[in-house]
């Protein structure tokens, strides 16, 4: 350390803090702690290590500083973001590039000089009066293959006390990684704030810096804005990972369980409110990960870790009769963070939760009473539709023994899922793995939701539901898909699922619990227990295989009616997605793989020859 660093760091954090940094034998670390300290102007600071007491007093200063605020039930807390702060937010969400890189259309990008003087003059003095926190974490188990090293500087105790929830300590793992430069860095401020939130919205910014590895966060609360190490974190890993050549993916990690008490591991990729938690959540089965996974090659088979040990998940429609394992977490003591969720009595409350709500209390919005509008005229809901719960993964009763394996799960299966109400079916097999690269992951689509700013209810292209957070160009990142397998002797076979499909009357022809049903069948033809009908878009369930399922495990009939009316190739429909997906593609400025428009190609062909032969609509009877 040099003696400036040493002066800088020692007048604000004091002796013992300097020597918590010191004793990780960093230069790197050192000097961006020392950057931080010159930038925000702190008038203090905490560097807290891996011990349990640094933990607690961290948890204990979020509600001592008003961000969270104790309830009733003993660990349980709540938090509010501020009215306009309740989701990411994608305008305001950069990366930061020099002159001669092209991230491609779809990613919103600025030049890296011009960001980081907006970023860092937003940032300037912004924790004068605070406490700086200073918290290391680890991205996947530690001691692991998979371990990234993330140190993250905040003055928000809400952000901390989240990340201790969801992520793995990391101070013994930098010890670990020696004078090394390589990880993440995380510097974020809530700025000015009036009432425990962040005020400035307009000065809102999260820009991160592809050259150094280093997100800038201001002026937001919003966990997806600012707790570093989750999406943010994958910007950054799936660059890390394209330069290493395995994937950082967002994507759940579930142990299903089969015949003879087998366990075969999927991972999925579904939009945010599309299933994703849910389908993780299945009864009878167990859950490794539900947002994030790394994915790489050891000794010819692929392997996956779950990059958390906790979930920052939507609570909304979260009951006793579809998600008991979760309720039961939510209901019980436990540490657990609420947020934006009306409060009454100690008492949480959310959309869709099953009980009968207080027409009064506390929300997002201040007091909150039945019909109250907002400054624009709209209905404050009793809890925002994006509210959130965080807790860690060992609160869960099916919590998976595998998911803090430093090893991984062996990954068998992977699945694409998105709301899709016209085309679909709601499940299907691809041909084989660049089949599902390209016509399942790369072709998805959803409608849009309340966790993202904006319009709800249009369809949008999301490919393996990535798309908010890619970092390299669409092409470049396929091809690492495509080339991730070369070398493995039996890749994970690929399946889409959708939950949303409607009859002509407008209403779905699915119910929650069906989503086990597919998930089940998707187990026994990765096991090679079942066959198949061989469809234009890939393979499909028999009849038979799905009645004897939906009898065995939800004790219901599957009529051929039924079968027919979801599992029937709607090509008109199948052709307009193809051309929405190939216009995507030709208008990327960045390269695209032939493999793309080839597959897409062969995919339009097969579906205008069953056309020829069945019509618009072709039953699986007809296959």
């Amino acid at each position: 350390m040099m003696s400036n660093e040493k002066d800088i760091l020692r007048e604000t954090l004091g002796v013992d803090a300097v020597a918590r940094l010191q004793a990780l034998g960093n230069a790197a670390l050192i000097e961006f702690v020392t950057d931080a300290v010159s930038l925000l102007e702190p008038e203090g600071a905490l560097v807290c290590t891996d011990d349990p007491e640094d933990i607690a007093l961290v948890r204990a200063m979020a509600v001592e500083s008003g961000e969270e605020r104790a309830l009733s039930m003993d660990g349980h807390t709540l938090h509010f973001d501020g009215y306009y702060d309740q989701a990411r937010d994608r305008e305001q969400t950069r990366y930061l590039v020099p002159p001669d890189m092209d991230l491609g259309e779809k990613i919103n990008a600025l030049e890296r000089d011009q960001g980081l003087a907006e970023v860092r003059g937003l940032l300037k003095g912004a924790m004068k009066g605070k406490q700086m926190l200073v918290r290391f974490f680890c991205l996947g188990p530690v001691k692991s293959d998979f371990s990234i090293p993330c140190v993250q500087v905040t003055d928000s105790y809400y952000v901390a006390h989240s990340e201790d929830l969801l992520y793995r300590s990391g101070y013994e793992q930098f010890k670990a990684l020696g004078d090394c430069g390589e990880f993440f860095r995380f510097m974020h401020s809530s700025g000015r704030m009036e009432g425990g939130v962040s005020v400035d919205r307009d000065k809102k910014r999260i820009y991160m810096d592809v050259a150094t590895d280093t997100v800038y966060s201001v002026h937001t609360q919003y966990a997806g804005n600012t707790v570093g190490l989750k999406k943010l974190a994958l910007r950054l890993a799936i660059r890390k990972a394209s330069r290493e050549g395995w994937l950082a993916e967002h994507m759940f990690l579930m142990g299903v369980h089969g015949p003879e008490e087998r366990v075969t591991y999927f991972a999925g990729a579904f939009p945010s409110a599309c299933g994703k938690t849910s389908t993780a959540m299945l009864e009878g089965q167990t859950i490794v990960g539900d947002d994030l996974a790394y994915l790489k090659k050891r000794a010819g088979e692929i392997r996956s870790v779950n990059v958390e040990q906790g979930i920052f998940g939507i609570i909304r429609d979260v009951n006793a009769k579809d998600d008991p394992v979760i309720w039961d977490a939510l209901t019980h003591p436990g540490e657990v963070i609420f947020s934006n969720v009306l409060v009454a009595d100690g008492v949480p409350y959310w959309l869709g939760d099953g009980r009968e709500h207080p027409g009064k209390g506390v929300n997002h919005s201040g007091e909150w009473y039945r019909g109250k509008k907002d400054a624009d005229g709209h209905d404050v809901t009793l809890a925002n539709k994006n509210a959130r719960y965080t807790l860690r993964m060992s609160e869960l009763a099916n919590c998976d023994p595998a998911y803090n394996d430093p090893e991984g799960v062996p990954l068998a299966g992977i699945v694409y899922g998105g709301r899709d109400s016209d085309t679909c079916v709601p499940v299907e097999q691809a041909f084989d793995w660049a089949h599902g690269v390209i016509c399942k992951g790369a072709s998805l689509e959803s409608e849009t939701t309340a966790a993202t700013l904006g319009r709800e209810g249009v369809r949008r292209f999301d490919l393996m539901s990535i798309l908010d957070f890619l970092s390299i160009p669409l092409g470049q990142y396929i091809d690492m898909h495509l080339n991730f397998v070369t070398g493995v002797e039996r890749p994970p076979m690929v399946f889409s699922v959708n939950y949303f499909l409607k009859g002509t009357d407008g209403s779905y022809l699915n119910s929650i619990a069906d989503k086990r049903v597919w998930l089940q069948w998707a187990e026994l033809r990765i096991r090679g227990d079942v066959d198949v009908l061989t469809a234009p878009t890939g393979y499909l369930p028999r009849h038979e295989d799905l009645q004897r399922l939906f009898r065995e495990y939800l004790s219901q009939e599957f009529s051929e009616e039924q079968y027919v009316e979801q599992f029937s190739i709607r090509i008109p429909k199948h052709l307009e997605k193809i051309a929405r997906i190939e216009a995507v593609y030709r208008a990327e400025t960045a390269a695209v793989s032939d493999t793309v428009f080839v597959q897409l190609n062969a995919q339009r062909a097969r579906l205008e020859e069953a056309r020829s032969k069945y019509g618009d609509i072709v039953s699986p009877f007809d296959l």
